[in-house]
């Protein structure tokens, strides 16, 4: 009966649709009719109705199929009983599609019923992969290659592609800085193999490679790219993926691919969501009545003014975000494209922080000269705003700010009788930036004959930030009297300019692809600035008003330049589709380098085995078995320009000065002296990093269960660092150097796994996971420690907490080992060397700060237009230093009438003067299971609205990001990383962290 109605419903929007679109015809005819020759209403090719069953190729039915005519925005979907009514004339076509099947089109003729099977989608195999410089079929590759779709995008509030990926991609591990809107990332793909140079991966847009250079905001410089415009993501694992990319490839390679048109689709889709944002964590300071008791307890000095404030709800917020998208998409035989506008307005928890940004974005591809020849521009323009707070300030004053003192008097906030309310405080502080970035590329592409096809790649990457820092004058507090301003202005310039030639040929059994190509990038940033202090309190911010400032006043401008030249090639080679070859050669030139050794050869090689098509395989009932093996080179050069080259400053200080003329008797009157600011090193090398990796993937139960191993070893070698020359002749005492015999190592295993139920019956479900296990060691240092992570405070700035250390973890924590507190309320360290004496030399080894074990899992369940999918991530075998533990979470604290945590008080007898030495006492185990993202979604269907002439697709969706999180760590969150450092990478310290939100967020996606 429902069925019938929704039939009668639809034919009865059909036809007032089409009385609504003759209309304008039937006027025309009655104004203009005596000069018209009559014609009939309709024609032959009117549109009549279509009925028909959708079924899978075993004749089971198949509810929620999708059925539209080509070209239109016409559609339905089959009910339960897998039937479908369309209006549809004669000639055009229907395309039926169905998740987990692929997807079939017929042509309407004179009949009005069809019967239409389906068959499962066992094409995961012959499905397309980006790789570098082309395309490769799933089946055919030899490489460690994870590719994540958008389908499977972690969902929710998402500032840059990383919080897409984390979880999903088995080695791969993301570890989100801080919680701030933006902030930036710890991207590792199978290990940190570098000391002191660069350890992201290589990011590749639609071809175009990026700089992983800062653009002028301390935040992930990834955050202009709108992730609703993503299509899918690969990550190239090994060295035979990643080494076509020779220079930059020895930490991966993440290759991203934006939506594209598709031929004979004409699609709108609108998505809008708002979230809302909470702290997810409190960390349990003393409360107001716990707060007096126990600085009573320990016979404090107690400042008791009357109130209970809870300060970290003062300097919190709950925030709420919004994103709207828009995007068209079409395509023709010959011109496809694809255009969106997005905006993204995301606050943070914190106040007076966030991120907004603006983007745009057109893929066009055009095909001519009967499609021999194939143009594809790709364009984005993104505007990205930035509001941050002073994030240290404000995260120690919610912590440690005395819990009697009223946040507001008289509705102003509370003036202080020492220090400056941090209410107050975030109205004079702003730290105000904008990033404007445009990324534009096209790439025509001939087929000179058949098979031999050159294609040329220009591109472009422009970033322009200006960054605002000031302190408004505020005449009641001394330090902040005069007010300040500093501005900078950062421009980053990364042009691109590749040739290639690929020539593919298939005779017989025999397979074989042929690329060949040259590249050739130019980075050029430069920056300057400026600062000014001391301005009128006339109402008018500083950052507006710069000639007013009187005080002192500063300039400051540098610039950089890098190139690169490449020259590569790669053959692939198949026999049957069973036995598979691929080698890579790869030549890099960086200017980066000395003369001595500019260039470097990357090479690679792997071997791969179809052993489900052999004929022993058969009957075997395996739908995919395949073994991997590789091995190859990569390299790295991100360090800083210029270091192999002579380079003079001016100095005064010491005796560098010029007694020029004899007359000058004061020495402030000398000229200044040229000295060395850098000495030439020609000789300066690439890092290098030799990969091994054995896989197997497997699937059985006609794919239901799919999934592979793989097992990796990679050892990095020419090691990159600034140190020490240890040479008494060298004035600059220290410079980049390859460190000789040096070695870093990582090898270990993933493992990823994936069931599909049936997902013909009304019930269906989706479980998975992927796991790896890393294991990592330094070799053959010379030094004791290479510091990372270094203390900050009183009496600890510049304290080693963590470093590189012969025979140990990477990022591995140096310090000492408490004991306890002796029977006079002093630290107790153990004395390692036992000389009766505790130094420097009694510090242990006390753990790594990267994970051994990184995991996730995730459930989905279908049942008909209702899913849920939930998300879980996890690390275990690190630990964190809580270095914000180590500064306000203790004795002195709370007796000088400061708040702290029950951590302060564990000793009973130690004593308010006890130090805080950095040692295990703050050390804690990292890790943690989290609830990453779980979303419910129900799928309206526009034809029971009576809608289905407007839209295709209604979609209502809420999602909870960072639901719970199991954890021994007492911070805010485990999942961080803000410790300082001079030239290194610091790695699991938690140092007045941002802390993380809990999100929901309500979603409506519209297709039409």
């Amino acid at each position: 009966m429902n069925f019938k109605i929704k039939t009668i419903r639809s034919k009865s929007m059909g036809v007032f649709a089409s009385l609504i679109l003759l209309s304008p015809t039937l006027e025309a005819k009655s104004t203009f009719g005596a000069s018209l020759p009559a014609t009939p209403a309709f024609t032959a090719t009117a549109q009549q109705s279509i009925s028909g069953t959708v079924t899978d190729n075993n004749g089971v039915l198949l509810p929620g199929a999708t059925v539209k005519v080509q070209g239109t925005t016409r559609g339905v979907t089959t009910d339960f009983d897998g039937n479908f009514t369309i209006d549809a004339q004669e000639g055009e076509v229907l395309e039926i599609s169905y998740v987990g099947f692929q997807t079939r089109t017929v042509t309407v003729g004179a009949q009005t019923q069809y019967s239409i099977q389906l068959e499962a989608d066992t094409s995961e195999l012959d499905e397309v992969v980006i790789i570098g410089y082309g395309t490769q079929k799933r089946s055919d590759l030899t490489g460690a290659v994870s590719s994540v779709t958008s389908e499977e995008f972690n969902q929710g509030v998402v500032s840059n592609p990383g919080n897409l990926l984390q979880g999903k991609v088995a080695g791969l591990n993301v570890t989100n800085a801080s919680g701030e809107p933006g902030a930036g990332q710890d991207i590792v793909i199978r290990g940190v193999g570098t000391l002191r140079s660069g350890t992201s991966p290589l990011y590749v847009i639609d071809g175009f490679v990026l700089d992983n250079s800062s653009n002028g905001v301390p935040t992930n410089p990834l955050n202009f790219i709108n992730s609703q415009d993503i299509e899918s993501i690969n990550v190239l694992k090994d060295a035979s993926a990643s080494a076509i990319y020779g220079s930059r490839a020895a930490n991966g390679v993440v290759v991203i691919t934006t939506k594209k048109g598709k031929e004979g689709r004409t699609q709108m889709n609108f998505s809008a969501s708002t979230a809302i944002a909470t702290l997810a964590n409190k960390i349990n300071v003393f409360s107001a009545d716990e707060f007096r008791r126990v600085v009573q307890e320990i016979d404090g000095s107690l400042n008791d003014n009357g109130a209970d404030t809870d300060w970290q709800d003062e300097l919190t917020r709950t925030a709420i975000s919004n994103d709207i998208n828009f995007s068209m998409s079409g395509g023709t035989a010959k011109t496809s494209y694809f255009t969106s506008l997005g905006v993204n307005d995301q606050e943070g928890i914190l106040n007076n922080s966030g991120l907004k940004r603006y983007s745009a974005r057109a893929n066009v591809s055009q095909n001519g000269l009967n499609d021999r020849l194939k143009v594809d521009i790709n364009l984005s323009a993104t505007r990205t705003e930035y509001n941050r707070p002073n994030i240290n300030n404000a995260v120690s004053n919610m912590l440690s700010l005395n819990p009697t003192t009223p946040a507001y008097t008289d509705g102003e906030p509370t003036v202080f009788g020492t220090g400056l309310n941090p209410l107050t405080f975030e109205r004079i502080y702003g730290d105000y930036a904008t990033n404007n970035r445009m990324i534009a590329n096209i790439s025509p592409s001939l087929e000179i004959l058949e098979g031999l096809t050159y294609k040329l790649n220009l591109g472009v990457d422009y970033s322009k930030t200006d960054r605002d820092v000031q302190y408004i004058p505020y005449a009641e507090d001394p330090d902040f009297r005069l007010g300040s301003v500093n501005s900078t202005f950062t421009v980053n310039e990364n042009q691109l300019v590749e040739n290639t030639l690929n020539y593919t040929k298939e005779f017989g059994d025999h397979g074989l692809s042929l690329l060949a190509g040259h590249s050739y990038q130019k980075f050029f940033i430069h920056a300057k600035g400026y600062y000014i202090e001391d301005f009128p309190d006339n109402g008018i911010e500083p950052r507006y008003q710069l000639g007013e400032g009187k005080g002192e006043q500063s300039q400051y401008s540098n610039a950089t330049k890098n190139e690169l030249q490449s020259f590569f090639g790669r053959i692939n080679y198949d026999f049957a589709d069973k036995y598979l070859v691929t080698a890579t050669l790869r030549s890099d030139g960086s200017t980066k380098f000395g003369d001595n050794n500019r260039y470097a050869i990357f090479p690679s090689v792997a071997l791969g085995w179809n052993i489900f098509k052999e004929e022993f395989m058969a009957d075997s009932g395996i739908n995919n078995l395949k073994l991997r093996a590789s091995w190859g080179k990569s390299g790295n050069q991100e360090i800083p320009s210029k270091q192999t080259r002579l380079s003079y400053g001016e100095s005064f200080a010491d005796d560098d000065i010029y007694p020029l003329n004899d007359g000058v008797v004061n020495r402030d009157d000398y000229n200044y002296g040229l000295v060395f600011a850098r000495t030439a090193n020609p000789d300066l090398r690439w890092e290098e990093t030799a990969q091994t990796n054995i896989g197997l993937d497997f699937g059985f139960l006609d794919y239901a269960l799919s999934g592979s191993v793989d097992y990796f070893a990679k050892e990095t070698t020419d090691v990159l660092l600034y140190f020490s020359t240890q040479d008494p002749i060298d004035e600059v005492g220290f410079k980049w150097q390859n460190i000789p015999g040096m070695k870093i190592k990582n090898s270990g295993i993933e493992v990823a796994l994936d069931y599909q139920s049936d997902r013909s019956r009304d019930f269906s479900f989706n479980i998975g996971g992927n796991f790896s296990y890393i294991k990592n060691k330094i070799e053959d240092s010379p030094f004791t420690i290479v510091t990372t992570g270094t203390a900050s405070g009183s009496g600890q700035t510049g304290a080693t907490i963590n470093g590189y250390i012969n025979g140990e973890p990477i990022g591995n924590f140096y310090m000492r080992e408490f004991l306890g507190i002796d029977e006079d309320g002093f630290n107790i360290f153990r004395d390692v060397n036992g000389d009766g004496q505790i130094d420097d030399s009694d510090r242990v080894s006390a753990g790594s700060s990267i994970p051994d074990l990184i995991y996730a899992f995730y459930f989905k369940f279908n049942y008909k237009n209702f899913d849920l999918a939930l998300n879980f991530n996890g690390v275990s075998g690190n630990e964190v230093y809580n270095h914000t533990r180590m500064n306000l979470f203790n004795k002195t604290q709370i007796s000088n009438s400061l708040n702290t945590t029950d951590q302060a008080i564990e000793f009973p007898n130690e004593d308010p003067n006890n130090s805080n030495t950095v040692s295990t006492r703050y050390l804690e185990d990292g890790s943690f299971l989290r609830l990453n993202n779980a979303t419910l979604a129900y799928n309206l269907q526009p034809e029971v609205l009576g809608l289905e002439n407007w839209f295709q697709n209604l979609r209502l969706s809420v999602t909870g990001q960072n639901l719970f999180v199991l954890t021994d760590y007492t911070g805010f969150d485990p999942e961080i990383n803000t410790g300082s450092s001079s030239d290194a990478k610091s790695f699991g310290i938690d140092y007045f962290t941002y802390p993380r939100a809990r999100t929901v967020v309500f979603g409506l996606n519209v297709s039409f």
